[in-house]
């Protein structure tokens, strides 16, 4: 429902009436004042002190609209590594040469005394911190279903299009899975191409909304990317995971005076180590991301470039109301129909909702703005894609192709139809 507020509700900047959607904080459609604001009651904790969340929202808010009005005027191309990306990946490389120094005094301690002594548990202890620490480069996941060429080529056929229009090279691995979402991303130490469809978005796309979903997830494999680089996967999870080590545990009950003292003071010491830590991976992870969303804006290029500006914009449409998508596809699936359901109740949905979406993209700027958003508002997402010159698709997906390609996905269409049935 939408509220347009009048007489006290006038904008102070340019007299309009403002508006609400889903009971948010009022701003002005016109002129956007009060957009940026701290919405308390709707906006989620990050950090856990609420001054603390309004201030880190605040900054946000104007390195996002910063880094919009920087991009908006220039060609969005992969430009190599900025000044963050560069602290990201030395920071990387420190903590590697750290957890490889951990090991290799671990070794050593093991073998420079007689045993029995006391360093040879402090080596294993090394050891086996720099085990827990070490880097975690991911595996396929274990919900992804990868589909062959032989299971699937028209799919196939169709990402090796997008593909070669796009300039971006051809996953090394394609699958899907049961979620409202896509993904593109590197997997093990050789960062192996891996692009996952979850089945319940992809069912409910119309043709040019596919199209520019894979133009966006391929345009990941080629936008520099900094959470798919193996330089800055050391850096974005192993201070968060050596936090996780150090946080501490309960202590023991009915122990002496001695044991508990021992206890608070390890505690303490413990306590303090996680909070420095994770301070540490936070500002790294705030960093790092704001590349990862220039990342984000040029996927979006890539997408408009593949399947024109109408079906970019179209996607990132869908994507504000997933909550409406994964309603349409259980419903289908409740009454045992497949993806022309899920695309016919999303069509509707989005029908319906055509006269909200101005203020529900509008909205996107204040709620999805986070120093730790991997992702840009999608208004703003929306909007730099109008903003830049009006592109025509390069592919276009024809209902016989869309119906061939559903065809060799039936089994999986349902067994993700079921996942979302009983997940309502």
């Amino acid at each position: 429902m939408i509220t347009t507020m009048a007489g006290t509700g006038a904008c102070p900047e340019c007299g309009a009436a403002t508006v609400s959607i889903r009971e948010a904080l009022p701003w002005c459609a016109g002129c956007e004042w009060n957009l940026d604001g701290y919405d308390r009651a709707r906006q989620q904790p990050e950090l856990g002190w609420s001054w603390i969340d309004r201030r880190t929202y605040r900054l946000a808010a104007r390195l996002t609209r910063q880094q919009y009005a920087t991009l908006v005027g220039r060609p969005l191309a992969s430009t190599g590594w900025g000044v963050a990306d560069a602290l990201t990946v030395g920071v990387s490389l420190l903590l590697l040469v750290g957890v490889l120094a951990l090991a290799v005094t671990g070794v050593w301690l093991l073998f420079a005394y007689p045993f029995p002594n006391f360093a040879v548990m402090v080596g294993l202890a090394l050891i086996g911190l720099a085990a827990a620490l070490r880097p975690r480069f991911g595996r396929v996941p274990a919900d992804v279903e990868v589909l062959t060429r032989a299971e699937a080529p028209e799919l196939h056929a169709l990402v090796e299009e997008v593909a070669s229009r796009i300039g971006a090279p051809v996953p090394h691995v394609l699958g899907v899975n049961a979620d409202v979402n896509a993904y593109a991303t590197a997997v093990g130490l050789r960062r192996r191409r891996l692009l996952c469809l979850g089945l319940p978005l992809w069912g409910a796309l119309d043709g040019p909304a596919r199209v520019a979903l894979l133009g966006h997830e391929l345009g990941h494999f080629v936008n520099g990317d900094v959470r798919r680089g193996p330089l800055t996967q050391p850096a974005l999870t192993m201070l968060g995971s050596a936090a996780d080590l150090f946080r501490p545990v309960p202590g023991t009950h009915g122990a002496g005076l001695v044991v508990l003292i021992g206890e608070w003071l390890g505690r303490m010491v413990s306590w303090t180590l996680s909070r420095v830590l994770f301070v540490g991976h936070l500002t790294l992870a705030a960093t790092a991301l704001r590349g990862s969303q220039r990342a984000e804006y040029l996927a979006d290029e890539m997408s408009a470039r593949a399947a024109g500006t109408t079906g970019a914009t179209r996607l990132l449409d869908v994507m504000l109301r997933t909550d409406s998508v994964a309603l349409a596809v259980r419903q289908g699936a409740r009454g045992g129909h497949g993806p022309e359901a899920w695309r016919a109740g999303t069509a509707r949905s989005l029908a319906a909702a055509a006269d909200r979406l101005p203020l529900l993209r509008q909205l996107s700027v204040r709620e999805e703005t986070s120093l730790f958003a991997t992702h840009p508002p999608a208004g703003l997402r929306h909007r730099m894609l109008t903003a830049r010159s009006w592109q025509d698709p390069a592919v276009v997906l024809t209902e016989a192709r869309t119906e061939r390609i559903d065809a060799e996905l039936t089994r999986h269409y349902e067994r993700a139809g079921r996942i979302v049935a009983w997940e309502g």
